[in-house]
């Protein structure tokens, strides 16, 4: 490779690293053994009288990096009073992707996608259309009002 290609490609990945570290840590452990992560949430779950909120993502996304952020924001004790996260990578369409076969495809639309299951992991909801897949355009407010709708229609109550 000559000197140009070498400082281009060394610039570029300065920008990626600048750009990473601004937005804070990456949500998804792409190393993660993700069929262990969601066995120790549904476990979680089961002591703690919650379901279980399985939000697939990867952290090359841009709307699941901000759908991560806005749980962190406005919906944290929404979200910590009724769920047990786990998130789980999909990498460049890749990885665990059987965990989402398993779970009816709610990527089939785009990411972030969720799914609630019963500590005993019954599917109880699951995004269908990508209503997630644009959260840089969704306030929190609208972030807020949708996971309100999922708690409700998964019959869930004050935890």
């Amino acid at each position: 490779m000559n000197m140009r290609r070498w400082i281009g490609l060394l610039c570029a990945l300065s920008f990626v690293w600048v750009a990473a570290a601004a937005t804070g840590p990456l949500p998804y452990d792409e190393k993660a053994d993700a069929a262990a992560a969601l066995q120790q949430g549904l476990k979680t779950a089961h002591a703690q009288h919650k379901n279980v909120l399985v939000i697939f993502g990867a952290n090359w996304c841009p709307d699941c990096r901000e759908l991560d952020q806005a749980l962190h924001r406005s919906d944290s004790k929404l979200i910590d009073a009724h769920f047990v996260v786990v998130k789980i990578d999909i990498g460049n369409w890749d990885h665990n992707l059987d965990l989402a076969k398993r779970y009816g495809n709610p990527i089939s639309k785009g990411i972030p996608a969720a799914v609630v299951l019963s500590p005993d992991d019954k599917l109880l909801y699951a995004t269908k259309a990508g209503e997630l897949a644009n959260a840089r355009k969704m306030s929190d407010q609208s972030i807020y009002e949708f996971f309100t709708k999922v708690i409700s229609d998964t019959g869930q109550h004050g935890a």
